[in-house]
């Protein structure tokens, strides 16, 4: 093992009944590089962190740390050999302390007796280190996401640990958050720390890595030094095709109003007015906080409206609840589909169904007729699955996404709204979605569109309407739609 190394992974193959996820995978680190992994939704990432980890043990292969041979790596072994894995969600206790969760399991002692200040004193320190204005005593369940981030860092940090792997540590962050987190993490490489680094953000990826190396179906497609990289190469590595094409959205004919909110005020919201016609996407900007997913709540029905009124084809209709929206053509595609999209430990059919019980006259549900829509739609949808039976929680993002869909096609909507459709894929999938979303367009149906993508929403959009502290504050037809014109709005600037 060279002596600039200290991680080596030679011949690695995973495989699991029905799918063969990794084979013969060949990865290494530095001592002090941030390494950063790219590829798209089911490439085989998360495979590669569970057997750095010691969640799983390759079939194949040798995995070398700091100079010592991994056998049949465990958890434990992992963390004694100095590998700690940040995962997208927290693993922290809320209820506690900044100070107890840094040291639960690993207390400091003289003899019988807990040393609080020496813990206290070395949690300062390290937060300091990092740049960071929490207090040892912060209740961890108060702090917002990214510092919350910061705190798991800090205890791989005090556990001495030589390789910190982050998957996707910035989903939901703000830019603060993220210009943060991204400092933190080049301090600890100078540190002599050795990053391992998962995004679906290729800025954040070009902005800190030093090695890039890309992943699909499994298998290791190049590693780069960042100096000979470029965004084309690195997303065409990523989905194995030229993606120049990807934003180009066929355009549709545009017909007669579909739905209409008129002087909508509720969940902090206020008076907000706006139509979407058939064939059209509308698309809703503003930055976080403005109003955006609020206002998509409102008109589903899932929060109620103080004041407002509602259309559908120019007819007035009154929606209380989801279940009303539902039997309305409707369909709300939310912006979590983990949480509140998908039953994660149910399979594909149970979720594909799910929502068109809400508008069946039979008194039963029919198994065949369930598992017909199911096929159908894995079919239609080309989603990468060994069967219907499949628990959703172990798809890929992007084929999870196709599943909330499916399970909103399988109602016969008309008016889509689409919270986020994209957050948390990678760029391939995305290009199926769009693709998916286009083809809605033409079969008139209407699509109100929420992202904080920019080129998303330029691409995407026949109209914009940008929301600022809970008001729809501007529209943007088609021919003035750019990236100016819409920061400019969302933050407070005239057109």
């Amino acid at each position: 093992m060279p002596q600039d190394l200290i991680l080596e992974m030679k011949a690695i193959s995973k495989s699991f009944p029905g799918v063969n996820v990794f084979n013969n995978f060949d990865f290494d680190l530095r001592r002090g590089e941030i390494h950063c992994i790219c590829g798209e939704n089911g490439a085989g990432k998360s495979t590669l962190i569970k057997i750095l980890s010691g969640a799983y043990t390759p079939d194949n292969g040798t995995i070398d740390i700091d100079g010592k041979k991994a056998e049949a790596m465990t958890p434990k072994l992992a963390m004694q050999l100095g590998v700690q894995t940040i995962y997208q969600e927290h693993n922290l206790y809320p209820l506690l302390n900044v100070v107890e969760n840094l040291y639960n399991g690993n207390e400091l002692a003289r003899g019988i007796i807990l040393n609080k200040v020496k813990m206290i004193e070395k949690t300062r320190q390290v937060l300091e280190f990092l740049h960071s204005s929490i207090s040892p005593y912060d209740i961890v369940g108060l702090l917002g996401s990214g510092e919350q981030k910061t705190v798991e860092i800090a205890r791989a940090f005090i556990n001495k640990s030589k390789i910190m792997i982050l998957d996707e540590p910035t989903a939901s962050f703000s830019k603060k958050e993220i210009d943060h987190l991204l400092s933190v993490i080049k301090t600890l490489s100078k540190e002599g720390i050795s990053i391992i680094y998962i995004s679906h953000h290729l800025e954040e990826v070009f902005r800190i890595a030093d090695r890039v190396t890309v992943i699909r179906d499994g298998k290791k497609i190049n590693t780069y030094e960042i100096d000979d990289l470029n965004e084309q190469k690195l997303i065409t590595d990523m989905v194995g095709r030229d993606v120049s094409a990807f934003y180009n959205r066929v355009k549709t004919q545009i017909g007669n109003e579909m739905f209409k909110v008129s002087n909508m005020s509720g969940n902090g919201v206020s008076a907000a007015s706006f139509y979407v016609r058939e064939g059209e996407l509308l698309g809703i900007s503003g930055m976080v906080g403005s109003g955006r997913t609020e206002l998509a709540e409102l008109i589903f029905g899932y929060k109620k409206a103080v004041t407002g009124e509602i259309f559908i084809r120019g007819k007035k209709v009154k929606i209380n609840t989801p279940l009303d929206a539902i039997a309305l053509n409707m369909c709300f595609i939310t912006e979590d589909r983990q949480n509140t999209g998908l039953f994660l430990d149910h399979t594909i059919v149970r979720n594909a169904v799910l929502a068109s019980y809400a508008k069946t006259k039979a008194p039963v549900a029919l198994p065949s007729e369930d598992f017909s829509i199911a096929n159908r739609y894995i079919k239609e949808m080309n989603i990468i699955t060994p069967s219907i039976f499949q628990k959703v929680r172990f798809l890929s993002g992007g084929n999870q996404q196709k599943v909330v869909l499916a399970k909103w096609f399988a109602t016969k909507g008309d008016i889509f709204i689409f919270d986020e459709p994209t957050r948390g894929i990678d760029v391939g999938a995305k290009e199926e979605i769009y693709k998916i979303m286009t083809k809605l367009l033409q079969n008139r149906k209407s699509i109100i569109m929420i992202s904080s993508d920019m080129p998303e929403l330029i691409a995407m959009s026949d109209r914009i309407m940008v929301m600022r502290d809970g008001k729809m504050v501007a529209e943007i037809n088609e021919n003035d739609i750019n990236e100016q014109n819409i920061l400019k709005l969302s933050i407070g600037g005239s057109n």
